[in-house]
């Protein structure tokens, strides 16, 4: 459940046509280069290996870097799901027309809340973290693993330091593990954001997809998929959020204008509120605490969602200027405004009007998100509450700019950053709110 960079950078990319928040407290600025030019030391780059996710023509897209092959000992694949969590098996070629046709007619907040309840159970039904007989032995005699860490220990670091900063107060199996799943996200965000973007094609995040199988099986291709890899199969991770974020990289691929807000939600879902659900089985929750997990769940998936909201409503101007509306198109004519008020960047009163709107659902957001952050694990919660505060902030920042985002950029200034840091590390000492309810229900 959470969100990463320097203090004075919590955005995405500079070459995206959206900027996404991952979840983590300043999320990576992007650059022209990808991590293949941070070498290892003293060693000669080695020739690249063939990647699963190639465009014709082009370098290969979707490794981040040129990553080592991966030879040592695989990861154990997960047991299988207890009980009713089964995965059921695949439906029949004549039943997909009508399975699709059901899910696109469920209501996005249903089909998002599905999910969060599988993960939800899948974490009450399994030991907080899993740790197979073999696997000590295994990491020993592959060695390669804290190799692996390391290297997603040191993208993180280049890239997401604030956040980097707040997995220090993590223990180490849990920081090493919120690191490899920050370098998939990053990976994959590379793929439709990253500087080979423009040679990707549906067929590429269908191979990916496929190593993403081949990662959660046991099969890690590379050294950075060896970490997720062994992440998945410690800790009680559900693959489903992972699919869904290359979904919607599938969106952004085709798509650039949104009906409604159900449909944005799910967007919204798949680019930022997956992370939460990535990582809240990592992160763990307080044993004082007092909520039941869905409610935590609930909080991380809508920390993402009010984190992506946000940075739809900073980037309007940027966005236009792509092409691309990231806003309910039905909302936006009932406030008797069209695609060319967004694209002229005209700033009316029926402008501020819909903003204010759009500003109070992201606060609504932002208040669900406190309710999970508190039930974390203590040395959890300071990336969590930093990434709320931090980005809360600069919905104040659209105000403050009369609404103008057409031509004005939102953004906390950094002595303002400063002073949150502190404010999410008090925030993260605090008992659990359900206690706290709790408590005070007593005493009263």
């Amino acid at each position: 459940m959470m969100s990463t960079t320097t203090t004075s950078s919590a955005a995405g990319s500079p070459v995206c046509a959206r900027r996404r928040q991952r979840v983590f407290v300043d999320v990576p600025r992007r650059r022209a280069t990808s991590l293949a030019r941070v070498e290892y030391a003293k060693m000669a780059p080695p020739p690249p290996p063939p990647c699963s996710v190639r465009a014709a023509g082009s370098n290969p897209i979707g490794c981040l870097e040129v990553a080592e092959p991966w030879s040592g000992a695989a990861p154990p694949a997960l047991p299988p799901l207890p009980g009713h969590l089964h995965v059921a098996a695949p439906a029949a070629e004549d039943d997909d027309d009508a399975l699709a046709a059901a899910a696109a007619a469920m209501p996005s907040e249903q089909r998002v809340h599905d999910v969060v309840l599988k993960q939800a159970a899948l974490a009450a039904a399994a030991p907080e973290m899993r740790r197979p007989a073999q696997l000590a032995e295994r990491e020993r005699v592959a060695g390669g693993l804290n190799a692996a860490f390391d290297r997603c220990g040191e993208v993180c670091k280049e890239y997401a330091k604030t956040f980097y900063l707040a997995t220090q107060l993590m223990t180490p199996e849990r920081r090493r593990a919120i690191w490899a799943i920050y370098v998939w996200c990053r990976r994959t965000d590379e793929l439709v954001d990253g500087p080979n973007a423009s040679h990707m094609s549906a067929l590429a995040l269908d191979r990916w997809e496929s190593r993403l199988d081949d990662i959660f099986a046991g099969r890690p291709y590379d050294m950075l998929d060896a970490a997720l890899s062994h992440t998945v199969a410690t800790f009680p991770v559900d693959i489903q959020p992972f699919r869904d974020m290359i979904e919607g990289m599938r969106l952004d691929l085709t798509k650039s204008r949104y009906r409604s807000f159900d449909e944005l939600y799910l967007y919204c879902y798949y680019v930022a509120g997956t992370v939460g659900l990535m990582t809240v089985p990592v992160m763990g929750i307080s044993p004082d605490s007092r909520a039941n997990t869905e409610t935590v769940y609930k909080g991380a998936l809508a920390l993402g969602l009010a984190n992506q909201l946000t940075n739809i409503l900073r980037d309007v101007g940027e966005d236009a200027r792509r092409g691309r509306i990231y806003l309910p198109m039905d909302e936006l004519e009932m406030a008797g405004l069209s695609e060319d008020d967004i694209f002229d960047g005209r700033v009316t009163d029926r402008w501020r009007c819909f903003m204010r709107d759009q500003i109070t659902r992201a606060r609504a957001f932002f208040r669900q998100a406190e309710e999970g952050a508190s039930e974390l694990n203590q040395e959890s919660r300071w990336p969590v509450w930093a990434s709320l505060l931090l980005y809360r902030q600069i919905l104040d920042e659209i105000e403050a700019n009369d609404y103008n985002n057409f031509t004005k950029r939102a953004y906390v200034p950094k002595a303002k950053k400063i002073v949150a840091l502190p404010k999410a590390y008090y925030r993260s000492l605090m008992l659990p709110s359900s206690v706290r309810h709790c408590s005070s229900q007593t005493s009263s």
